[in-house]
């Protein structure tokens, strides 16, 4: 039987860790990447040498990982390195109060008993429920496909034992009833999009996950490891082709036949998946199909999560004073949480996370210097219609003032280079629906069978890996995406496909293979 061939819309994490799965298992595969560069949201940035990761900064459940890599018979360790960081967090406070979260479990309750004894013994059991949670809601349910609403039903009466219907702050709020360490344990949710006061406890998941196996970064940045999943595909002998926006998803008969690109490149597959963002796979790159349209128009009224705000900035001198991983809290908790997921505007003030991968990683900046990015989440453009193109420039200054004046001394004098992204960037370059900066809202109903399957029912060979389908948005949450995804297409494809892994033997690219704009 032939060769099966197929197409991955997109280089993020997903898009890759699916089209590596796909590729070992002896699909041929193309990525089809509409920017200069791999990486998706993982996109580098690189001047006056500084290295600043785009977007992910951190590695959290690293098995998920190294499964990708061992799929191909391969070792993760021969080609990154992965540093540990502690603490994981620093969590700071306008009133001086300062948290060190990390799973050292003597010092955190040591930090708990200090600031409020009596809830050392509810977070002992908030650690018990993380633990349930994580191992119902992660090691059964993150890589297993929800493709009809029966296999919702069978996992409920697990989810509602677990009370998923109450929020993340309110389950926390049952345990823990200090308001400094209420946000200690509740700020999870807003890595991967979420509000903690509306997103599904079973997000407390994170906090096991993170105690279980640490937080790490990739030497070299997160964009080392874009490089080494580039290196890993092309020696299975993928292909992937740069500087090609894709314009069009053809299909024929209710099936995908095929992909054109902004350029005139067309390719034949018998199978295509998105790691594109869902709304604009349905509304722009299905464009001619009525099923696709209509779930476009059912897209479009779902709650989507916020955007950001992101600068990026060299200094030439060493900040010792501060963490790898800063959480700076504003003077307001929830009404802040309310504005940056409703809207209508951009607060006047701003919590923010701090990103200092020199006190680990010396190699991202010039000797004696210091790589920054900091972050702001702010509403997605649905919500705060905000013309950027004025307000970046005066947001970007109004917070290295704060920065300056509370965490960074002399900041703006000792800056060699800055630059930032904002939610017309996630709109415009990502093609993010509302600019939203994780997709989909991981609230309940959005979740699971909820959320975008990851294969598409009325529509043959096209199935999604990303934030916006199971399980969700955040490293671990994509690649387990794309986990599932790639179980359901190499099922699907017959042919070579269903000889199983890879042999494991290092290949040399598949002679006539593409890598467009980086040669």
């Amino acid at each position: 039987m032939k060769q099966q061939r197929a197409a991955v819309i997109g280089s993020g994490f997903g898009g890759l860790t699916l089209a590596v799965r796909l590729q070992a298992a002896g699909i041929a595969t193309t990525v089809i990447e509409k920017r200069d560069k791999p990486g998706g949201r993982a996109y580098v940035y690189e001047d006056k040498g500084y290295t600043f990761d785009g977007g992910p900064t951190i590695v959290t459940a690293p098995p998920s990982l190294e499964e990708v890599f061992a799929a191909a018979g391969r070792d993760m360790s021969d080609y990154i390195t992965l540093l540990p960081v502690m603490p994981f967090y620093r969590l700071y406070w306008e009133d001086g109060y300062t948290f060190d979260y990390s799973n050292d479990l003597e010092a955190t309750t040591q930090q708990i008993a200090d600031k409020n004894p009596r809830d050392v013994d509810g977070y002992m059991k908030f650690l018990d429920y993380a633990e349930e949670v994580f191992h119902e809601g992660y090691t059964k349910l993150a890589a297993t496909p929800f493709l009809n609403f029966w296999s919702m039903i069978q996992v409920s009466p697990q989810l509602i034992r677990l009370q998923s219907f109450r929020s993340v702050y309110s389950i926390i709020s049952k345990y823990i009833k200090d308001d400094h360490l209420r946000q200690v344990f509740s700020f999870h949710p807003l890595l991967v999009g979420g509000n903690p006061y509306t997103s599904s406890s079973i997000y407390t998941l994170i906090h096991y996950l993170e105690r279980n196996w640490g937080v790490f970064v990739v030497k070299g940045g997160t964009g080392a490891l874009v490089a080494a999943l580039v290196t890993l595909f092309e020696e299975l002998g993928g292909e992937i082709r740069l500087d090609s926006p894709v314009e069009r998803i053809h299909t024929s008969n209710g099936r995908v036949t095929g992909v054109t690109t902004a350029d005139g490149w067309h390719g034949d597959f018998d199978a295509v998946a998105s790691n594109a963002d869902v709304v604009h796979t349905y509304d722009k790159l299905l464009s001619e199909d009525s099923d696709a349209q209509r779930e476009a128009s059912r897209l479009k009224r779902n709650r989507f999560s916020m955007s950001l705000f992101v600068v990026y900035f060299g200094v030439r001198r060493r900040h010792t004073q501060i963490a790898h991983h800063d959480i700076l809290f504003g003077p307001r908790y929830k009404p802040h949480l309310k504005e940056i997921f409703n809207g209508p505007e951009v607060s006047d003030d701003f919590s923010l996370y701090l990103h200092a991968p020199t006190l680990t990683d010396t190699s991202v900046a010039p000797d004696g210097c210091e790589a920054f990015y900091v972050l702001s989440p702010v509403p997605h453009l649905g919500n705060a219609p905000v013309d950027w193109s004025e307000e970046g420039p005066r947001y970007r200054d109004k917070i290295l003032d704060y920065l300056e004046k509370r965490y960074l001394p002399n900041l703006q004098a000792d800056i060699e280079t800055v630059r930032f992204i904002d939610p017309d960037h996630f709109r415009d370059t990502l093609n993010s629906h509302l600019g939203s900066a994780f997709s989909l809202e991981p609230i309940l109903t959005q979740s699971a069978w909820f959320r975008v399957h990851n294969r598409v029912k009325k529509i043959g060979g096209l199935s999604f890996a990303g934030a916006g389908t199971h399980p969700g948005a955040g490293v671990p949450g994509v690649v387990n995406s794309a986990t599932a995804t790639a179980g359901l297409m190499i099922g699907d494809l017959p042919g070579e496909s269903g000889c199983g892994q890879h042999d494991g033997q290092r290949r040399q690219p598949r002679p006539g293979g593409h890598r467009k704009g980086l040669q």
